[in-house]
């Protein structure tokens, strides 16, 4: 990239499912000037959770593309024919694919898409004003990570997509930091499962999808009558995941629309008691975890396997034997309690990457709501004041604004043709004007709720 050259249009920092999404769309949009940096050598999609059989929790349709462009060279469809696997793909009559599946889907987007460019770590972003475009410097590493170059781009607009970091509990923070320490996150699962595997016992911290993925795979794959294992949540019970038509409209951009629209304090509300809809469980991994325990009292007796929800990791300390000693508490009987594991995997999911470091020299101008939190507008744009006159655009970094549905794959198109149509200024993507049944809220215009709550109102004016 030569800052001789006029800037871009958009530069895209990171390279993850919906940067990708970003880049495939705009790759459809004449004239549009786009590069997308990485700083890892290639497309990585939770590597150390592909276990073997575990399934996207969305229906294929919910690829990079066709949920807002069926027919662009980038859909999970046109991979299929590309690999000469459209009609074993027919066959097998799959509507949720493997993840494995779905990584390789993403990669070779990744490797024929012109714009994505791997081992390149973005370092600063800044506003040139004399240009009228973003600076943005970079490190061009070697497949060690070891820098090799230093760069400078120069885009009107610049898209963050910097992912998610690993959540780990605090009591168990500084033993997962420790290389030496049996703590690990889910993220790591494959890299590590030959040594809990081999562990004695080993506990698994967390109730999500992650969770009951981790638990089911080591618990097939150990000796019955000696499982050794115990898996703990902090939520009520070890829940499904909202699946039901309906409940999944909380998940189109009719909700995602009215989410935006209400105020900080209700957002902040509504978000933990959703937990249902992102942190639950399939009802089929469900099924198959009983159906394995089940299996194992086929002889009498019942598996060395414990499943408590409710349970919260207060401490966590070194036993004389070298083993991992856990303090527990149980939020509903408000009572203690200890456990002694030889491993832990905490399954605790993600935390949006903080930006301020990137964004350092746009602090001064970056707006924020009362919590601290960035202010993010309809578009998924930082609101930036001041000299900057180019937008930043956010993916997976708005759940504070956007609801629960910031981190779903099945928004992952329908965002960025939001952001290709507001980076344009017209309609480069035609969007439906309406995506769910379920009418949210009593404001929306031209609904019958809406028309009657007015005339309600104005019939029970006071004179």
């Amino acid at each position: 990239m030569s800052t001789a050259e006029p800037p871009l249009d958009l530069l895209g920092v990171g390279i993850g499912p919906f940067n990708l999404s970003l880049a495939a769309l705009a790759d459809g949009v004449p004239g549009l000037r786009t590069a997308f940096l990485e700083r890892q050598h290639g497309f990585r999609w939770h590597p150390g959770l592909l276990i073997d059989g575990s399934t996207l929790q969305v229906p294929y349709l919910a690829d990079l593309v066709s949920l807002v462009e069926p027919t662009s060279p980038w859909s999970f469809v046109n991979w299929l024919k590309a690999r000469e696997r459209l009609f074993p793909f027919y066959f097998a009559e799959r509507f949720h694919i493997r993840r494995a599946e779905y990584d390789a889907y993403c990669r070779w987007v990744s490797e024929e898409l012109d714009s994505c460019r791997f081992g390149h770590q973005v370092d600063t972003v800044r506003w040139d004003a004399a240009r009228e475009a973003f600076e943005v410097d970079f490190t061009r590493t070697g497949p060690d990570g070891g820098a090799e170059a230093v760069g400078r781009a120069f885009a009107r607009n610049v898209v963050l997509g910097v992912g998610t970091a690993p959540r780990v509990p605090t009591p168990l923070r500084a033993l997962a930091d420790d290389p030496a320490a049996p703590v690990w996150h889910s993220g790591d699962y494959l890299r590590v499962r030959e040594r809990l595997l081999a562990a004695r016992h080993v506990s698994v911290v967390g109730s999500g999808q992650s969770g009951a993925e981790v638990f089911l795979d080591l618990l097939r794959h150990r000796p019955r009558g000696h499982e050794g294992l115990t898996w703990i949540a902090r939520t009520p019970a070890f829940a499904p995941m909202e699946y039901s038509k309906l409940g999944l409209e909380q998940f189109t951009p009719d909700y995602t629309r009215y989410f935006h629209g209400l105020s900080e304090d209700v957002r902040d509300r509504l978000v933990p008691g959703q937990w249902q809809l992102h942190k639950g469980v399939s009802g089929d991994t469900l099924g198959e975890i009983h159906d394995e325990l089940y299996l194992r009292t086929l002889d009498g007796g019942w598996p060395d396997a414990v499943l408590t929800p409710g349970v919260s990791v207060d401490e966590v300390r070194r036993t004389p034997e070298g083993r991992l000693g856990l303090d527990v508490s149980h939020a509903e009987q408000e009572t203690g309690g200890s456990l002694v594991t030889d491993a832990v995997v905490c399954a605790t999911g993600y935390a949006e990457r903080p930006l301020d470091g990137l964004l350092a020299p746009l602090l001064p101008h970056l707006e924020r709501d009362a919590a601290g939190r960035p202010r993010v507008d309809e578009a998924h744009r930082l609101v930036l004041g001041g000299p900057v006159t180019g937008s930043v655009f956010v993916q997976n970094a708005e759940r504070h604004t956007h609801g629960v549905g910031a981190p779903d794959l099945g928004l992952a198109a329908w965002r960025s043709a939001v952001v290709l149509n507001a980076l344009t200024g017209k309609d480069v993507y035609a969007l439906p004007s309406r995506t769910a049944f379920t009418t949210f809220g009593l404001r929306e215009p031209g609904t019958p709720l809406a028309h009657a709550s007015r005339a309600g109102a104005t019939r029970h004016r006071p004179a």
